[in-house]
């Protein structure tokens, strides 16, 4: 081993340290506001906590991602856009991103809120390729009237992307500040394909 490499896995180490620490942090303060119906329900949680942890942080270090990584407070970060970044997303252009792609469960998908951009991912295809459904927000479908929903489907984009994995956040057309991504989607945007969003990477 040489000095150099010897410097990088110290460096390394480090960093993983630093980041599961304020993984676990923000995990523990999560269930500390979390209700839960029974004692098991949060042992379970808790029991669950190391692999995830461990795993995210591990892909966050390892991600190709063009984003900057902070360890400190475990997020990423990017500049925000004035207003959330929604330009070329009418109805008709995103169904003929989501119908050329040949989709696949695990692909990394953006979910419009009222007030930012979260990411979700496909776990089901419609029998007859009428829609999908994802793991968090549940069904997607082309005739399905988008103001019956609380959240709308994105196409995958970099400005898009960026937002939902840095938490960027809007209020009144305005910037707010941003919110920190679940640790399920700080693991999602280690799946990303930044080259090709119709392709999810293996984590």
């Amino acid at each position: 081993m040489t000095q150099t490499s010897f410097w990088q896995d110290n460096q390394q180490t480090a960093q993983y340290a630093e980041l599961c620490n304020a993984l676990y942090e923000r995990e523990l303060a999560a269930l500390v506001r979390g209700e839960f119906t029974s004692a098991v329900a949060i042992q379970h949680r808790i029991k669950s906590l190391p692999y995830y942890i461990k795993r995210t942080a591990h892909a966050m270090l390892q991600s190709q991602s063009p984003l900057d990584l902070d360890t400190v407070n475990g997020s990423w970060s990017a500049k925000q856009s004035v207003k959330m970044p929604l330009s070329g997303q009418e109805d008709a252009a995103i169904w003929q991103w989501y119908k050329s792609s040949k989709l696949r469960p695990g692909l990394v998908v953006p979910v419009a809120l009222a007030d930012r951009i979260i990411l979700d991912c496909v776990d089901r295809l419609d029998k007859q390729g009428q829609g999908f459904r994802t793991n968090v927000c549940g069904w997607f479908r082309e005739e399905a009237k988008p103001e019956m929903q609380n959240f709308q489907l994105l196409k995958p984009n970099k400005k898009v992307m960026m937002a939902a994995c840095c938490g960027h956040s809007w209020q009144n057309n305005k910037k707010a500040r941003p919110v920190i991504p679940t640790l399920r989607e700080l693991l999602l945007s280690c799946a990303i394909n930044w080259q090709n969003f119709k392709q999810s990477l293996f984590i």
